[in-house]
């Protein structure tokens, strides 16, 4: 997906290789028609989130093979929904966010703001977490 870009105007950035993420399961916040659900965040999954994204539904925790899926735990990073970002959001318990790693279409759901109020810095690679 080469040529997209990320919330900074800049190239968009792998977001994790391990797990591997991305609808598309690229390791990148790649999107395009078929990704219904806008899964352009770069997230840093912290214990609320996931707590929060299974309150509503969404088991972030459980394995899920058949979708290549393996269950996310604190620190990692994962391509998420803009919406149920943004719930989370407007919740009080929104995961960290990866700009560089984050696609621009999310702009069309979620102010730049919120995104940046969520803002880590992450060290060399896409597969750490120092938060």
């Amino acid at each position: 997906m080469m040529g997209e870009c990320n919330v900074l105007g800049g190239e968009l950035e792998p977001c994790s290789t391990d797990p591997l993420t991305g609808f598309y399961r690229n390791g990148c916040c790649s999107t395009g028609p078929e990704d219904l659900g806008s899964h352009t965040i770069c997230a840093v999954v912290t214990v609320e989130f996931l707590n929060h994204q299974r309150s509503i539904g969404n088991d972030l925790s459980t394995p899920a093979p058949q979708y290549r899926f393996p269950g996310l735990v604190p620190g990692d990073r994962w391509c998420v929904t803009a919406a149920n970002w943004l719930r989370a959001h407007l919740d009080g318990a929104a995961a960290y966010v990866v700009l560089a790693s984050t696609h621009e279409k999310v702009l069309d759901i979620v102010p730049l703001a919120a995104l940046k109020e969520h803002a880590v810095d992450v060290p060399e690679g896409p597969d750490h977490f120092t938060g």
